[in-house]
């Protein structure tokens, strides 16, 4: 157990970024289970929705630090390219 004072600050202080850091990779899973749930159901126009909201929120965490942003551009990119190949089947 840290003695100093600015050990126990920087104890505190991690203790407050991993909890906020772990809500927000919490919040960018959900983002990405609902994208690929709504391209499981076929329905285009729901899948852009929720593919936006989720393109948001990746870029969001990824600009707090809390992902690499070439990891966000990665996951991005892998959920936009599973949502148009509805339109690709669709024709």
């Amino acid at each position: 157990m840290a003695t100093h004072k600015s050990a126990l600050k920087r104890m505190r202080q991690n203790h407050k970024r991993n909890k906020r850091n772990s809500a927000q990779r919490s919040l960018l899973k959900t983002a990405m289970k609902k994208t690929l749930a709504a391209a499981e159901t076929k329905d285009k126009k729901q899948a852009e929705d929720v593919l936006k909201s989720a393109t948001r929120a990746i870029s969001k965490v990824a600009s707090k630090g809390v992902i690499h942003k070439r990891t966000a551009s990665r996951k991005i990119s892998s959920l936009a390219k599973r949502v148009s190949q509805l339109s690709k089947a669709a024709v």
